[in-house]
């Protein structure tokens, strides 16, 4: 069993790793993580968002939850927020689409408008 002093350690170092209290961020990633989106894969989404982030040395992007984004049948679904509250929400994710949402909007500032919700609704 780990002594209360080695739990304290783990969890700082997994807030800062993920950064979940942060509020001098450029971007945030919100991923939905209500029943339907666990159910449609968000949960190695997310995994695959802080994978990326951690690769790249990028720690000041915090990766964060909510629950039901509401359009249930586009899930896994991700919103990117700047720091102006400009959003962008990306639908039927996978982990391979959050890798190259990283590298083009989070690290080069080119939103992929074909992951986006306005292309899945045409």
């Amino acid at each position: 069993m780990k002594s209360l002093a080695e739990l304290d350690k783990i969890r700082k170092e997994t807030l800062e790793q993920i950064n979940l209290r942060t509020d001098n961020y450029e971007m945030k990633i919100v991923v939905g993580m209500a029943t339907c989106g666990i159910a449609a894969g968000a949960r190695p989404v997310m995994n695959a968002f802080i994978e990326e982030l951690k690769k790249r040395n990028i720690s000041n992007i915090p990766v964060t939850m909510t629950g039901c984004i509401g359009v249930c049948r586009l899930e896994p679904m991700v919103e990117i927020i700047d720091k102006d509250g400009q959003k962008v929400t990306y639908v039927k994710m996978t982990p391979q689409k959050a890798a190259r949402i990283v590298a083009e909007h989070i690290v080069n500032g080119r939103v992929c408008v074909d992951y986006t919700i306005g292309e899945a609704e045409k």
